[in-house]
């Protein structure tokens, strides 16, 4: 991957959590579980929609999309977070860190943009009740998927490859548990302060015009619920709003902390904990927000246990 030819790092260390080896043993099992649990909870809502037809609409769609993600997106990083728990070295060679580095990023960039298409799919339930069928149609819902998914594996080529041929000539360790683009830049032999705010501004620049569109788009959907007369009919319109609500408040929150300012101005110890959130609090905990208030989607949760339990009689 590297064309520079002055580098002398071929491998990068990850300290990942520095502690005693029984500290780690138990943060393997801690992280193995919720790594198991984001796999069991995304892949049921998945399964959920592929196998209840009253699911086929956009909304469950976009829905199990988003879970799909989660899956892909987890495994970019946590089981080679889980092996560095366990290795004596805890070691990744350049162009596999680069690697890590690239889809971790394009799945975080797909991320983003799902969100607001989700926004928008609810601010179109809302807005255009009697038109919504019309407009948003399962096959139009899956090219604007297609597009989320492209576009955001098309928005890091660049800034990776100028990052690659910076040299790296030594030392090669970072306190970190992913490749992020502060400590590779840090380990750099040279400053590179334009690659820097480069990467600053583009992730900046995602970010917040997601987040103003989800913000707009839950601006014309308060305004439409506070003019429904009933109190009732007021707490339904809004409870479908609820939940994405949630999740974009967790993904956000954690996803500005991050990654907004520059890596210069953000402690490690910091950005450590907000990456640890991101990675291993959200991913499980996004199943239970959308299934728990949810009540198409529980049924269509009910129905994999019943035909789990009629496979087992068989």
């Amino acid at each position: 991957m590297n064309m520079s030819g002055v580098n002398t790092v071929t491998e990068f260390i990850l300290l990942s959590f520095p502690c005693s080896r029984q500290v780690q043993v138990l943060l393997f099992m801690l992280f193995s579980v919720t790594y198991i649990l984001t796999l069991m909870g995304n892949g049921a809502i998945v399964c959920a929609v592929k196998l209840d037809r009253r699911l086929h609409t956009p909304m469950y769609i976009l829905l199990a999309n988003f879970s799909f993600l989660e899956i892909c997106y987890i495994n970019t990083t946590v089981p080679n977070r889980l092996s560095n728990f366990l290795s004596e070295t805890k070691t990744l060679s350049f162009n596999t860190c680069f690697l890590h580095f690239y889809f971790f990023f394009s799945m975080g960039t797909t991320e983003t943009f799902l969100l607001p298409l989700m926004a928008f799919d609810r601010y179109l339930t809302i807005f255009r009740p009697l038109h919504y069928p019309t407009i948003m149609t399962n096959h139009l819902c899956m090219n604007l998927v297609a597009i989320c998914w492209v576009t955001a594996f098309l928005c890091f080529p660049v800034p990776i490859y100028f990052i690659t041929q910076l040299p790296f000539c030594g030392p090669n360790t970072f306190d970190h548990f992913v490749c992020d683009p502060g400590p590779l830049l840090a380990l750099s032999c040279v400053p590179a302060p334009g690659i820097e705010l480069s990467c600053s501004i583009l992730s900046s620049f995602i970010i917040f015009i997601t987040f103003f569109f989800i913000i707009g788009s839950y601006t014309l959907v308060l305004r439409a619920v506070l003019r429904v007369p009933s109190a009732a009919g007021r707490h339904k319109t809004f409870s479908t709003c609820g939940s994405h609500l949630v999740v974009v408040s967790l993904f956000y929150g954690t996803l500005m902390v991050m990654y907004i300012s520059p890596t210069s101005g953000n402690p490690s110890g910091i950005q450590k904990i907000a990456t640890l959130f991101y990675l291993s609090v959200i991913p499980p905990v996004n199943p239970l927000i959308y299934s728990l208030r949810n009540k198409d989607m529980k049924a269509g949760l009910r129905k994999i246990q019943m035909c789990k339990k009629i496979h087992q009689r068989e």
